[in-house]
This record gives C-alpha cells, structure tokens and sequence, in this order.
C-alpha cells in the first residue's frame, strides 16, 4: 500500500475504461471541488495512466488493470461515481491536509 500528503499531490488522474461516460462526470467534479488547489485533475484510459501520476482513481473494477498499469501510483479505487467516500477522503486531504492511502 503506498500513500501521499494530499499537499503533495499535483496530478489526480480519473482512470476509465472505453464507454464508460461516468468518469467523465467525475473528473469534471472533481476539477470544481478542487478549483484554487495546484491539482490538475485529467481523465484518461485505464491502460495509459501517465507516469507522472499522483493520485488515479477508478472503479473498483478497473483496479487490478491501473495498478498494472501505474505500478507505485497511489490508486484509489471507488464503487459509485458520485458521492464516494473514497472521492470525498482525496478531496478533503488535498484541501485541508491529511494522507491519501492506496
């Protein structure tokens, strides 16, 4: 398991697989929710996770697949796409401080 100070974190990547219009969603939230943080929130494909990576989230189902994929990366898998408690942890460490694990 690997973990990162949410000031630390640069570069939060929403992991998706082909047709999956939710992450989109989400990475579109995610960008509001962290407005004035230093976070770039991108959304790309599961299996092109970019290496300078901070942060993937991604359905759970998708996990083994980004792990593959971002060996090392902090990856926070999630099971709804709106409202998570894991999505709502990595915001609230980014703004106020705290550990991001994954």
């Amino acid at each position: 398991m690997s973990s990162i100070e949410g000031k630390d974190v640069r570069k939060l990547i929403v992991a998706c697989d082909a047709g999956m219009g939710s992450s989109v969603m989400l990475a579109s939230t995610l960008r509001r929710q962290l407005k004035g943080t230093p976070v770039s929130v991108e959304h790309t494909p599961v299996n092109s996770i970019p290496g300078d990576a901070d942060v993937v989230v991604c359905h759970t189902g998708l996990a083994d697949r980004a792990r593959a994929s971002a060996p090392g990366v902090v990856l926070v898998p999630f099971q709804v796409f709106i409202g998570d408690p894991a999505v709502a942890r990595i915001v609230t460490a980014i703004k106020n401080g705290g550990t991001i694990d994954g």
